[in-house]
């Protein structure tokens, strides 16, 4: 009785691991110019908004693209792509360090996103 009681509350959370993990694709390579294709392609706004999507790895480096949005949506949303990396971090990844304009209700506010090198002086 003991046994199966141990093994009950050691599987659960493995399973639910294994199960979790099963779910997710491997994020796939990306190269430069999938960045910058990417970066200059046109999103829908509407479908996009306040959204976070993973697009892949860049050099080992997991990248996402936000798609805040301020308060006259979704026509103020916009696509920031960059490393999930804190700023602080970037430069052991090899990324830059850019500041970009996040819209925040009716204003802007300036936030540090760690970037791929390639977008780094891209302006969208």
């Amino acid at each position: 009785m003991k046994r199966t009681f141990m093994f009950a509350i050691l599987a659960g959370p493995i399973m639910a691991a294994c199960v979790a993990s099963a779910a997710e694709p491997k994020p796939r390579n990306l190269s430069d110019t999938e960045l910058l294709r990417m970066d200059s392609s046109p999103f829908d706004k509407k479908a996009m908004m306040f959204k976070s999507v993973v697009l892949g790895r860049h050099k080992g480096t997991l990248v996402v693209a936000d798609f805040p949005c301020g308060d006259v949506c979704p026509a103020a949303t916009r696509r920031i792509i960059h490393y999930q990396v804190e700023a602080s971090n970037c430069a052991g990844v090899g990324g830059v360090v850019v500041q970009e304009f996040v819209p925040r209700g009716p204003a802007v506010a300036r936030k540090a996103f760690c970037k791929p090198p390639v977008l780094a002086n891209t302006k969208r």
